[in-house]
């Protein structure tokens, strides 16, 4: 308890963070409680008692299994029988038992049962692994109190609602508590919340007063209370509720109170808390809805192609019923005399009966119904779930999007999308932690109108580009930030004119202390100290004031204490020119907020007793608040701001005054009662009191930070533009750091045309003064309206002038234009423009953007984000990828595949995407190649032999070519074929072009690859019937038999299907020529060893391959050119395809093959082949920038307010 009590006694000040925010009054909420909504009760310390378990709360296991013992069979055979195929092929094995069958029931009900058991055996596996999650969440250990002042551990699952619990540092909360003291005597805690809302910064929660002092475990040994509260619900962000204790007292509940299950204790030693909601009623579970249910639109046209060939199906079934039925009729005419008298019409079942044809047509028509299911291929779904967990695996194994520093492979954690990477025609993107790093770096800063450091930003980089200054300029100062960039994280300044000390020897060196110690004292960190106190490290509410507080200390001004009343740093006295330790006593804090874009601090130096107001805010707020002495550097800071915005750097102006002891005494007094009013202005009021002393302030300079780009992603976005992929960014940063990072990103460039919507206008501005809030809207509405109709009008004329335009626009503007009667005529607009930038959007902002591209396009949408104001974007897309970076996982969580770095998103598309689409497109193609080969053979014998329902093939020859002869080359083809190499498809981004106009899964693809199969049918089956039907094919001179007939077909057709995929296939592996070779041998062992066994099992197949086909030549000669001719119809047009229609990556082949890859002119050639033309990335500018080469380059920007 040392360490407890020696925090206790540096308690944090109540007043760095003010509390009121989350507190009610106790009227507010009093009067909501034991009201609809507000019915919980609980026991707190008394779990087990009578009143507690007659209300049967939730329990604290949590599962997110989709099955259990009781429910797997039901609801994964629910989840098979969903599919209109497998319920066909399940009517087809329960007719099967009965005489209409044209085979045995055991050949047909075996495949469908080894299909089903593998599928479940999927979702069993992936079931399991879900459970190994829970059970390792359920295991965890947590102190409960169980009486006696005695906390023991148990298992969280076993935790009870009213239990009393004890959570240590860094430890997750294993419930909803209730916060009833911790190791600070104020009873305050610090919370992180990274995995419920994916943000970093603490968040401070404080006790009630009447429960802060139970602070030992003794303390609880007679501890009773009864909160009464909300009930379970999935704000994450409210809480109502009331605690009774001591003389039946009722304290009000708020979320200032409430701890969240799976957020962790941080610079905390520890907490007591009640948990109040367990397991399933806890706000994390409520929130967790299932993710969409997302399905690509290959998977989708399959289903479609499915339903064709049931069609075709059926209409072939009914055409061979009908002259079935007719030839029956005839079998016997009106005088008696027998037609086809061979088959005893006369004395035969109902089936084939003369005088009832029309029932035997019936009855035909149901045993064709089964004896055609063929044509559909039963292993189909099987095989793709199968290739897709496998293509899965690769991407997860790529070494190429693993990133070492963080050590975070992609992963793939849904296979149902591959192939749609292969089609992405939009990417919605967030900037902050997706382009960018997240991570702020101090890098510039303008003190006393000086400018000091000499780091170039990559936005910097691009800017200088697009002036066309000389590229010595830039390499200069690239070269001596790379060398000298600071590995302090937070930190990549340098400037030896301040650093080391030496800035006492510069010429304001007074306005610099003054600068430098306001970055140490003016904000809301806490400083963590290391055992060895040799190091200090900070946790701060923003990555900006940590990168402060890291630079104040790197230049001198180390902040290192916080107590309860005031801030210690070590400085630097101008004096004695030593490092000295001094104290800040901590008055107040004016808090930061949108509105007031400012933050404060009032602190009074306890070495000259003087009283400091320290100051940094938004310049657009800051300048207008100094004074006429104050505004000595005010222009060249001005300028100074205006750069570093320019180089896509956060900027905050830093100023301060001196306070006099009555003026200050007249503002605290003020401040107070402000803070104490319980009313709706509450806030207005605070505003009010802390805008009349934050001015007359005195400009010390202005800070500049780095939201970095992440690695690559300029180089990304130009391939991925070259592929004709657009990119939308929708971000929550003010418009001006968009616009610049957009730049850096080659989003924007020099010339191009922007179409800039704001709300910020100055009727809008006069009318929020007058505040009349309708007219305000109504005004902001249509200004919006007309700003996109005259957006429009550029649109058509840039047309004209093939000029590229990029559409910006505020989150303000953005919730007109997606309003119903809005949102055409802006998708419009924005589909118009190369490059789309919406600002200051929230979550929900950005799910509706999604929703419209996805509807109105019609094409595959790609949203990409890390954070959890990101879910819905992710969700709402066709396809959701989370950056696993620092914002927590529950974009990751939310995500269907998971990659570290945005420049990974090249790779993944460009490389994986394309050779999926591809893959599955193929594979989707050649299955039902061979299976309308199969069919159609079976139809041409029935047709042969008047409709008889006579299968040609034995009844397991029928029941194995999908599952064993034909199955694995179709799966070896899904995934290792490519079509080109990685490094090719890098080179060649428009390749991925064929995805986004789905050139190799077209309705002209897959018909051409159904009359393939139709033609290699028929060659197959009258090439065989007239080789053979009137030859003999013995040495007795006896003619083949419809068993020998159905082998010799048999062979033809696992021959062509097997070559025919041979023939298709680009890159050959071992295994490939395992399966496809390997299937045709296995053929001739099967057939072998089938006909030794009895005749009773192998029926028409016994002896046959032994004593009829092998020692006939001519069987195999007939195998042999019944082959040739069925693949030179598909060998001809694939040569002319190639040689005068070629596709892309049959050029990018030309010129691999040639050794021409590296030619600039051979690419050129290939890249004029594109579909659409780039707009946007480095490749477009350097186009752009060399038509303009002659001419003086000039930004073009419509700004339409």
């Amino acid at each position: 308890m040392a360490n407890g009590d020696r925090q206790r006694r540096r308690s944090h000040p109540s007043s760095v963070h003010s509390l009121s925010f989350g507190r009610q009054s106790s009227e507010e909420v009093l009067s909501l409680i034991g009201g609809p909504g507000f019915s919980r009760l609980v026991f707190c310390n008394d779990p087990h008692c009578l009143q507690a378990s007659i209300l049967k709360y939730a329990g604290n296991h949590v599962s997110s299994t989709k099955y259990n013992i009781a429910t797997f069979l039901p609801k994964s055979l629910f989840e098979q029988f969903r599919r209109v195929a497998n319920v066909y092929f399940l009517l087809c094995a329960l007719l099967s038992f009965t005489p209409l069958s044209p085979y045995s029931a055991l050949s047909n009900v075996l495949p469908l049962v080894v299909v089903i058991g593998v599928t479940m055996g999927k979702e069993i596996l992936e079931d399991w692994r879900r459970q190994m999650q829970d059970i390792e969440v359920n295991n965890r250990l947590v102190k409960v109190h169980r009486g006696g002042g005695v906390f023991d551990n148990i298992k969280w699952k076993d935790l009870k609602v009213g239990a009393v619990v004890k959570v240590d540092k860094d430890e997750y909360f294993p419930a909803d508590l209730i916060l009833l003291s911790s190791s600070y005597d104020e009873a305050i805690c610090y919370v992180e919340t990274m995995n419920l809302d994916g943000e970093t910064n603490l968040k401070m929660k404080q006790a009630l007063d009447v429960t802060s002092k139970l602070q030992e475990d003794l303390d609880f040994n007679d501890f009773k209370a009864v909160i009464r509260c909300e009930d379970p619900n999935a704000n994450l962000y409210s809480f109502v509720g009331s605690l009774e204790f001591e003389n039946e007292q009722h304290h009000p509940l708020g979320p200032q109170q409430l701890l969240l299950r799976d957020s962790k204790l941080r610079n905390t030693d520890y907490i007591y808390g009640v948990v109040i909601f367990a397991g399933q009623d806890t706000k994390v579970v409520q929130n967790s809805t299932a993710p969409p249910s997302k399905r690509s639109k290959i998977e989708r046209r399959t289903d479609k192609l499915v339903y064709l060939l049931f069609a075709g199906l059926v209409l072939i079934s009914f055409i061979g019923s009908v002259f079935f039925g007719l030839w029956t009729s005839d079998d016997i005419t009106e005088d008696g005399s027998m037609t086809r008298w061979y088959l005893r019409p006369d004395n035969t079942e109902i089936y084939y009966n003369p005088r009832k044809a029309s029932i035997a047509a019936i009855l035909h028509f149901l045993t064709a119904l089964m004896l055609y299911s063929y044509f559909i291929p039963i292993s189909l779904y099987v095989s793709i779930e199968i290739v897709k967990v496998l293509q899965s695996i690769f991407i997860n194994q790529d070494l190429n999007m693993y990133y070492e520093e963080g050590d975070k492979p992609a992963r793939a954690r849904t296979s149902n999308l591959n192939e749609e990477l292969g089609q992405v025609e939009t990417i919605l993107s967030d900037k902050t932690g997706t382009l960018t790093c997240n991570s702020m770096e101090f890098i510039k800063c303008s003190i006393a109108g000086t400018a000091y450091g000499i780091g170039v930003t990559e936005v910097e980089r691009a800017l200088t580009r697009r002036k066309r200054l000389p590229d010595e300029e830039v390499h200069g100062d690239d070269t001596s930030d790379n060398a000298h960039k600071a590995s302090v994280k937070g930190f990549n300044f340098f400037d030896e004119r301040i650093m080391n000390g030496e800035w006492i020897n510069q010429p304001h060196r007074d306005v610099i202390q003054s600068f430098l110690r306001l970055m140490a004292v003016c904000h809301t960190a806490i400083p963590e100290v290391a055992e060895d106190r040799r190091e200090v490290t900070y946790e701060a509410e923003s990555p900006d004031e940590a990168a402060f507080v890291v630079a104040a200390r790197e230049l001198g001004f180390e902040f290192f204490d916080r107590t309860q009343g005031s801030v210690s740093i070590r400085e630097l006295d101008l004096v004695s020119g030593k490092r000295v330790e001094r104290n800040y006593k901590l008055l107040n804090v004016l808090e930061f907020s949108s509105s007031r874009k400012r933050m404060s601090v009032i602190v009074r130096d306890e070495d000259d007793g003087k009283l400091l107001l320290l100051s940094k805010g938004a310049d657009s707020v800051m300048f207008g608040r100094l004074s006429e002495d104050g505004r000595e550097f005010e222009a060249r800071t001005k300028e100074h701001v205006g750069e570093y915005a320019d180089e896509g750097l956060r900027t905050m102006v830093l100023a301060y005054r001196e306070l006099g002891e009555d003026e200050y005494r007249e503002f605290d007094e003020a401040f107070r009662a402000a803070k104490n009013i319980v009313s709706a202005d509450r806030d207005e009021m605070v505003e009010e009191v802390e805008d009349r002393i934050e001015k007359n302030l005195i400009l010390l300079g202005a800070t500049a930070v780095e939201d970095k780009l992440q690695n690559g992603v300029p180089d990304c976005i130009d391939k991925l533009a070259q592929a004709g992929i657009k990119l939308w960014v929708l971000t929550g940063d003010k418009m001006e750091t968009a616009i610049n990072i957009g730049y850096a990103c080659s989003l924007l460039r020099q010339g191009m045309k922007q179409i800039i919507i704001s709300s910020e206008t100055p009727e809008r501005v006069a009318l929020l003064k007058a505040g009349d809030d309708l007219a305000v809207s109504a005004a902001a509405k249509a200004n919006v309206v007309d700003q996109i109709n005259r957006g429009k009008t550029l649109i058509k004329e840039s047309r004209e002038s093939s000029d590229a335009v990029a559409l910006v626009i505020d989150g303000t503007s953005l919730a007109f234009a997606l309003e119903d009667d809005v949102k055409d005529a802006f998708f419009e607009l924005a589909i118009g423009c190369a490059s789309v930038i919406c600002c200051r959007s929230s979550p929900k902002q950005k799910a509706l953007v999604t929703r419209l591209v996805k509807i109105r396009t019609g094409g595959t949408t790609l949203a990409i984000g890390d954070g959890a104001n990101d879910v819905g974007m992710l969700q709402e897309a066709d396809i959701g990828i989370g950056i696993s970076g620092l914002e927590g996982m529950q974009a990751v969580m939310s995500s269907d595949i998971a990659i570290a770095q945005f420049r990974f998103l090249e790779r993944l598309l460009l490389v994986h995407g394309h050779w999926c689409y591809r893959r599955i497109s193929s594979m989707i193609c050649y299955f039902f190649y061979k299976n309308i080969v199969f069919g159609f053979t079976l139809f041409y014998f029935e047709a042969y032999t008047s409709f008889s329902g006579e299968a040609a093939y034995n009844d397991w020859y029928l029941a194995l070519y999908n599952v064993f002869f034909t199955s694995l080359p179709v799966i070896a083809l899904g995934v290792f074929d490519q079509d080109v190499s990685a490094v090719l498809c890098l080179r060649f981004p428009l390749l991925y072009q064929e995805g986004i106009h789905n050139l190799l899964f077209s309705w002209k693809r897959i018909l051409g690859w159904a009359f393939n199969g139709t033609v290699s049918a028929t060659c197959i089956f009258f090439f065989c019937i007239r080789a053979v039907e009137a030859q003999a094919f013995r040495k007795g001179g006896e003619v083949v038999g419809y068993e020998i007939l159905g082998a010799t077909m048999y062979t033809c057709v696992v021959w062509v299907v097997n070559c025919q995929i041979a023939l298709s296939i680009s890159y050959f592996t071992y295994i490939q020529h395992l399966f496809i070779w390997g299937g045709i041998v296995l053929w001739y062992v099967f057939v072998l060893a089938y006909g030794y066994l009895d005749p009773y099992i192998s029926t028409t197949a016994y002896m046959v391959f032994v004593e009829a086909c092998a020692p006939a030549l001519s069987f195999w000669l007939v195998t042999l050119f019944a082959v040739i001719s069925s693949l030179v119809p598909y060998f001809t047009y694939s040569a002319i395809q190639i040689r005068f229609f070629p596709l892309y990556h049959q050029m990018i082949h030309w010129v691999r093959n040639d050794g021409q890859a590296n030619d600039p002119e051979f690419c050129r050639l290939v890249k004029q082949r594109s579909l659409q033309p780039t707009t946007v990335g480095y490749s477009a500018r350097f186009e752009a920038s060399s038509k303009r080469l002659d001419k003086k380059p000039e930004q073009a920007t419509t700004n339409i307010e």
